[in-house]
This record gives C-alpha cells, structure tokens and sequence, in this order.
C-alpha cells in the first residue's frame, strides 16, 4: 500500500478489531504474535509519520470492561509494561539489554546504536542500585485485591486502566486468594498480580466441553477471562483457578519493603500467593540470560508463561523513572518467541461465518507444530493477506501458540506466481459479497453455511446460554431435524430429540428444561445472539436498556429506512456508537429476514424486552447520560447510579461531550475539570434529586 496514512488508518481498524475480541469477548482470532506485528507496523508507521504520543491508536492500554458488572475507578491506575519480544533474527535478549544498558552489545556485530541506558536516560545518582527482579511472565487476567482490616474487600479487572470491573464475589468463590490475610489485619493495602488457570484444569475443562458438545476454550488465558466474568460466582468453585501477587499498588498502616524482591518474600509470607521464580540479578545481561533459560522449562511449570517480567529491584527509585499513559519506565515484559515453521501454502479457501465474514484459510503442505499436524491456518482478513503479498506457492511462516487454530505470520520465502484473489460472491450461496472495512460479508442470512455457526452461537453460554445445546447437538438438529432459525430451537419437543445420536447418553428433559429456561433471557441477549455485525455483549446490553423492546428498535429501524434522519442521531446519543456503527445496526434491523426472525421468536415465547431494572421514565433524566464525581452528602455512588438507571438514564466512568450532567460532590476530582472546560452542566446532590422528582435544574 503506497499511501501511509492509509494504511495507518487500515491497521488502526484492525487493532480496534482484535482488541475487542481479545478484551471483551475473550475470544481472539489471531495469535499475540500476529498482533504484536500489526502494532509494530502501525509504531513504525506513525513514527515516519512523526506523529505524537496522544494521537495513536492504542495510546492508553486496552479495555477488558465486560457489561453487567459494576466499574470501579482505580486508586492508583493500572498499566501494561512495555515489551520486547523476538522478531524473525531472535535479537529480543539483546534488545533487553539495549533497555537496561544503552547499547545491543553482540547483537549481530553492533555494539552501540547510540542509545542510553536506564541510569543515564532518568539521570538516576551514580551509586544508584539498578540490581533487577526477574519473574515469569503469567499468561492469565490482571487482578487488583484490596485488604482492609485484613479482610478482602474488593477485587478488579484492569478493565482499560483507569477503571476496572469488581469481581470481588468471583474470586472469593474461585478460592485463587485468601478471604482474610492476618498480617494485614492493622491497615489496608491494595496487591496486584495475575489470575491464572492451570494445565490440568484447561484440559479438564475442554475435555469436558468437548463431551458435551461444545467449543473447547482457545487457551488458558482466555479460559481464564471467561472463567472470571461469570455471572454466577458460585460456578467457580473448584475450577482450577490461581493466582501470582507481585506488586502493591498502595498501603496505609503497613510497612512495605522497598526492594521489588524482598516484597515478593514479604508477601508470600503473609500467606499471599507468589512465584516461585522470581530471583534477583545484576544487570540486564544476566536478566537476558536468565529470560532465555525459561525457553525450555516453562513446558514443565504447571501453567503458561508467554514471557518474563524485568524490573528495577529498587523500588524507591519507581517513582523517579516515572511512567507513560501505558506503560511504567522501570519495568519490561520480555515475550517468548512462538513454535513456528515454514512451509509452502498449496491454496487459499474461504470459510463463512456466523456474520456472514467471508475469512481467507491456508491451505498448507502438512507441518508439525505444538506435537500436532497443521494442514490449514488462518489468514485473519483480505487486507492483511494484500499486506503480507501472500501467493500460492510462496512458503509462509505458520504458527501455532496455544491457539486452537494455527496462524500465518508472514512469507518466508516468495516463490509463487498465482496471487490470492478476494471472492466476489459468497462460496456457498453464491450471494454478491460486501465490503466492510478490512472484512468482506455474504449479507445472505439464510445462507446454508451460516446456519449452523449462527445457531451454536446464539445457544451459546454467553448469548442465551441453553445449556447441552453445543456445537455438535446443533450440528444434528440442522441436518437430522431440519432447524434452520433460532425460533425453532425454542419450539422443540422430546419426538424431536428422539434418535439423535447425542440423545443417546442424555435426557432430553434437561435439554428441554435449558430451553425453557432460556426463553426468559430478555432483549440483551438476544441481540447478542443473532450475529449481527458490531452488535456484541456490551451494544446488546445498550441497545436494550436504552430502547426496552424489540418493538422500539424495530420501529427506529424502520424509520431509517424511510429516510427519516434523526434514527441515526438516537442511536449515536449512546456511549462509543458512531454513526456508522449506528446505520449498519439499523440497516440490518430493517431488513425483512430480521424482522422476520423477532417474529418468530415472540410467537415462541421469547421475551423480547429488557430483563432488568424496569425504567420509570422521568422526562430530564430519561436518555441522558451522567458521570458521578467525588462524595455526595447522603447518596453512594452505587445508589445513585441505580436512581438514574431507573428514570431511565445511564451513568458513565468518563466525561465526553455526549455526557448530559456531570454531578459532583466532596473532593470532586479531574472529571469536573474536564466538564468545565467542555462546558457541560454541573449538578450537586440536590439538583440531581430536583432533576429525579421530574423538575427542573
């Protein structure tokens, strides 16, 4: 692509992509590696570029929120590290010592590129002690515990750093960190570290989904991430789940250590659990070594490592090197390189999804990978398969780093002729392909090939989460029974399930019971369950809380189609929808198979309207959005969220110029700063309960 800024703004809509699926729905389609190679293109473009900080993409780390659960901002924010990680030459240890030192000493002949080390780059005193803490690096969720009187009393998500989830109930009931913690019993104190599913309970735990039916989970990780935003805490009991603690966000009434290592010690003594590997080195040069003896022994550490952590040991010098809006300065993540082999791409087939995306497969000369056979692997879309100028026949770098589906990074070796061309029209309905940014669609709901990817999703646990209805029982009821709609899975009866081969070993009354069940789910999951393109977990959950019905969001739909333009404007008033996320929700609600489907799906009994907080419509609140801010005189937080929530309008965690009111109390922070100078309206406890009781402000 000759132009930059267009392939910087295509790169941007594939970042934006992959973030959503990694951090909210905990489902990526590509490998870390293949992303780190699309940010790093994105790095060195904006570099050329010479553009700022604040004006890239992914400035600010990603946003793990998931809807449905309470956002708490963070006393202290919660960042990533910076990371090195092995590119094609395996130049990530020299690089590591690059960090540390200034220079790449024996990076293939260099020996100074002219960069400063840590002492030199944050003007650190010459006696300064820069003795590093090295510890692998836990591929699991971010979690922060806050003690108080030695007891737990709250647990987050990173969520995007500034606010995170509180899944307090849930890891108490995963049993991953102590309920009470005695050495804190005369203060309070807030820890951070990773949460963490083992070997052994990721294959029991797929060993079981599979029995079943179902998807296995992709990796530990994101078995992990799901594991841990369940609804139902009391589900995670006996799970398998852990957790490594390895920093302390803040303290009050307790001594801490100020070395990074003998923290470590300090708070595995208080019963807290840690690793065990963590150890403390010289310089970066012994950091790198001992980095690399982890490429071989995390095959026998019981959980996964994608890499090791390195920080400065001293951690009253922290606070000196100070931090970026994503990352601190006195620590790195060094990333292991993934299992990868070259072999040569024999054809490109093009498989549907439950959308309707048409996604580009390799179709490889067989290769060992991970102690299995890779014959195919993902291309991830179109426009990554033009950027890497991939051609049948080209040997292509494939790997496979705990994902279930191997990925091709790149070329290694371009020695064909046939290009790759992107398919016009769908492969199995035959319907005209459309074009949505960096992804291609058949728009055909009906297609044959969709059906069946449609139906398990939306049985789905995260959709309407009919419980035994997996990807193979699915399978069955569209080729054995004739389902072909999500209707019909709710007017199925026991003669229907009778003879299926996965019937054999079931009662089919549990399954109909799951059914049943399912049917009061309400409107957010449904719309999570159709498929809809950019329509997920946290827009469904919008959409319903904000219109109540299917009939409404119909309505609007209809609307739109008839020209009438303020359709759009009341789908952007909500938070992170932009007008085109806006049309293509209303385009496809208007369409005649859409609307056909709710149909069908009232006259099954489906509820169809939002299951929740029932919204008694006050005129000034309804459909307006509000950021609370410091400590109201008799209202909580929390209870003032839920009086807004019932008159209809939303809170939010961040001020924008879609936020209506802002309200502030007592030690009203930088969010009022930030309304002031956008010129939103401010309100105090008072003028909020006017603007509750219907009057005016």
């Amino acid at each position: 692509m000759s132009d930059p800024r267009s392939e910087l703004a295509e790169l941007e809509i594939q970042l934006r992509h992959h973030d959503e699926m990694y951090y909210r729905q905990a489902t990526p389609e590509i490998s870390d590696a293949a992303y780190d190679a699309l940010r790093d293109r994105y790095r060195a473009i904006a570099d050329t570029l010479g553009m700022s900080e604040q004006e890239r993409y992914g400035h600010q780390p990603g946003d793990d929120h998931t809807t449905g659960f309470v956002q708490v901002v963070h006393r202290v924010p919660m960042l990533s590290l910076e990371k090195v990680s092995y590119d094609d030459d395996g130049t990530a240890p020299d690089r590591l010592v690059e960090w540390y030192h200034g220079r790449a000493a024996g990076a293939k002949g260099s020996t100074d590129r002219g960069r400063k080390g840590l002492r030199e780059r944050h003007d650190l005193p010459a006696d300064a002690d820069l003795s590093l803490l090295v510890e692998p690096k836990i591929d699991g969720v971010s979690l922060s515990c806050t003690y108080r009187d030695g007891h737990l009393v709250q647990a987050l998500s990173r969520g995007d750093g500034v606010r995170g989830d509180d899944i307090t109930a849930q890891v108490l009931a995963s049993g991953a960190m102590p309920a009470t913690v005695a050495g804190f019993a005369a203060g309070a104190i807030e820890v951070r570290g990773e949460l963490y599913l083992s070997l052994a309970a990721f294959r029991a735990i797929n060993e079981r989904l599979l029995a079943e039916g179902g998807k296995p989970l992709i990796n530990e990780r994101n078995g992990c991430a799901g594991l841990i935003k369940s609804k139902d805490a009391s589900s995670l009991s006996g799970k398998g789940m852990g957790a490594f603690i390895y920093h302390v966000a803040w303290a009050e009434n307790l001594t801490i250590p100020s070395s990074q290592y003998a923290l470590v010690r300090w708070l595995a003594d208080q019963g807290l659990p840690v690793n065990e590997h963590a150890r403390r080195v010289a310089d970066g040069r012994e950091a790198a070594a001992y980095c690399a003896s982890f490429l071989d022994r995390r095959q026998d550490l019981g959980y996964d490592i994608d890499g090791m952590v390195v920080k400065l040991d001293d951690r009253r010098l922290h606070d000196r090197l100070g931090e970026t809006e994503h990352h601190p300065n006195w620590g790195i993540a060094f990333k292991f390189p993934a299992e990868r082999k070259a072999t040569r791409l024999i054809g490109v087939t093009v498989q549907v999804g439950k959308s309707g995306k048409l996604t580009p497969v390799a179709e490889l000369e067989a290769v060992e990978l991970s102690k299995t056979t890779v014959r195919r692997a993902s291309l991830h879309n179109w426009s990554e398969v033009d950027r890497l100028g991939i051609h049948i026949g080209d040997r292509v770098w494939v790997e496979k780093a705990g994902e279930i589906i191997p990925q091709v990074l790149g070329v290694a070796e371009h020695c064909g002729q046939q290009a790759v061309i992107r398919p016009e029209t769908c492969p199995d309905c035959g319907t005209q392909a459309v074009a949505e940014e960096i992804f291609l669609y058949c728009p055909n709901p009906a297609c044959p090939a969709q059906i069946k990817e449609r139906l398990a999703h939306f049985a789905s646990r995260g959709c309407m989460d009919i419980e035994g209805c997996g990807d193979a029982l699915v399978g069955q009821l569209v080729d054995q029974r004739g389902v072909r709609s999500p209707a019909r899975l709710f007017t199925l009866s026991a003669e229907d399930l009778a003879g299926l081969d996965l019937m054999k070993e079931r009662k089919s009354t549990n399954v109909l019971a799951a059914i049943t069940r399912a049917k009061g789910r309400g409107l957010a999951r449904v719309l999570g369950g159709l498929g809809l393109r950019l329509v997920g977990e946290k827009l469904g959950e919008e959409l319903a809380a904000r219109f109540g019905s299917a009939d409404a969001l119909l309505a609007l739909a209809a609307r739109h189609a008839q020209g009438d333009a303020s359709a759009i404007a009341e789908l952007t008033a909500l938070r992170d929808v932009g007008e085109r996320t806006a049309r293509l929700v209303l385009e496809q609600c208007a369409q005649a198979a859409v609307v056909a489907v709710f149909t069908d799906l009232a006259a099954a009994g489906v509820v169809l309207t939002h299951v929740g907080t029932v919204a008694r419509a006050v005129a000034g609140v309804s459909g307006k959005t509000f950021v609370l801010t410091g400590t109201l005189p008799s209202l909580g937080r929390k209870e003032a969220e839920d009086l807004i929530k019932a008159a209809g309008g939303r809170s939010s965690g961040s001020v924008s110029k879609k936020t209506d009111y802002v309200v502030a109390g007592a030690e009203a922070g930088s969010k009022l700063d930030k309304a002031q100078e956008l010129g939103v309206p401010v309100l105090d406890e008072a003028g909020l309960r006017r603007l509750l009781e219907g009057g005016e402000v």
